[in-house]
C-alpha cells in the first residue's frame, strides 16, 4: 500500500495546443490551425481539419466537430467527423452521429447515435504501362507498312 496521498488533478491541455478554459463560453464558429483543448462551453461549430480536438472533462459542446482526431472526456451534443480517429473516454457523453476511420469507446462512456466507419482512402495504383502492339510483340523490329498511291 502506498503512503503517498492521492491527488486528483485535472488533465492538462496537451503541450503546444490552444486552450479554451472551463470558465469560457463561446457561441459561433471556431476554426483552429493547431491542436485545440476545450474545457469550456461551445455552441456552434468546431473545426481543426489537420489537428486534434480534445473536449476536456468540464467541456460542454453543442456543435458539429470536424478534425483529424477527436478525444472526448466531457459532453458533446452534435455530429463528429474525424479523418483519423475518435476516442470516447470512460466518463464522456456523446449524443450524435460519428464518421471516422477508427474509433475507441471506453467502458463506461455514453454514446447515442450512429457510427459510419469509412475506410481510409488507399493511394490509387499507377496505370499499367502501355502494352505493345501485337505485331511489335513478336519481334523488336517495327512492322512494315505498305502505302499505295
Amino acid at each position: 500500500m502506498s503512503t503517498t496521498p492521492y491527488r486528483h488533478t485535472e488533465p492538462e491541455p496537451p503541450r503546444g495546443a490552444a486552450s479554451i478554459g472551463k470558465s469560457v463560453t463561446i457561441k459561433g464558429e471556431i476554426i483552429s490551425r493547431e491542436d485545440l483543448f476545450v474545457d469550456g462551453e461551445i455552441d456552434g461549430t468546431l473545426e481543426a481539419q489537420e489537428h486534434r480536438i480534445t473536449i476536456g472533462p468540464n467541456g460542454k459542446v453543442e456543435a458539429g466537430i470536424k478534425a483529424r482526431e477527436i478525444v472526448i472526456l466531457g459532453t458533446v451534443h452534435g455530429n463528429v467527423e474525424a479523418s483519423d480517429k475518435i476516442d470516447i473516454r470512460k466518463d464522456a457523453k456523446l449524443v450524435g452521429d460519428i464518421k471516422t476511420t477508427r474509433i475507441i469507446i471506453e467502458d463506461g462512456a455514453f454514446f447515442k447515435g450512429s457510427i459510419d466507419i469509412a475506410r481510409p482512402e488507399a493511394p490509387k495504383p499507377a496505370p499499367p504501362p502501355p502494352r505493345p502492339h501485337p505485331a511489335m510483340a513478336a519481334s523488336n523490329t517495327p512492322p512494315i507498312v505498305e502505302v499505295k498511291r
